[in-house]
């Protein structure tokens, strides 16, 4: 995940609109900086990202949500965030995709990262899985995020 960029003076300036965003894309950015100060003591190695993996995605999604659900946003304000860091574009890129409007993250989906050469345990509709069984991701906690849920 790209760090947030903060704009230097006189290269490139927020486009107009941009104040009614910036209160909220703040907050994130501090539960990020909780996220990541957070202590680890007490967690598994694999949870101790699953808290800034969680807003990554939901930072993502708020832009996602402005610009192509609600169209609250201007292009030169989504593409200002996408440039700065304020989301991801290629998550947002697959959200667009038919079958993966839900996705939690893109290592979810890369069949390198697993033992098995397929996708995530979280990809797998929940009826077709174990009743009362519980499944986390372990790279970002998710729960499940097929898109048939």
């Amino acid at each position: 995940m790209p760090k947030v960029q903060a704009s230097r003076r006189g290269k490139m300036q927020p486009p107009e609109g941009w104040s009614d965003l910036e209160p909220t894309l703040e907050e994130f950015k501090q539960k990020m900086r909780d996220a990541e100060n957070e202590s680890t003591a007490g967690k598994r190695k694999v949870e101790s990202t699953w808290a800034v993996m969680r807003i990554h995605h939901q930072r993502s999604r708020y832009i996602y949500d402005l610009f192509y659900k609600r169209k609250a946003i201007s292009r030169e304000i989504y593409d200002y965030c996408l440039k700065n860091g304020y989301a991801d574009g290629n998550l947002i890129a697959k959200w667009k995709k038919q079958g993966f409007e839900k996705l939690c993250c893109l290592q979810c989906i890369q069949p390198r990262d697993t033992n098995y050469g397929t996708t995530c345990i979280c990809r797998v509709p929940k009826e077709k899985l174990e009743k009362g069984r519980t499944v986390e991701c372990v790279h970002c906690g998710c729960r499940g995020c097929a898109s048939t849920d």
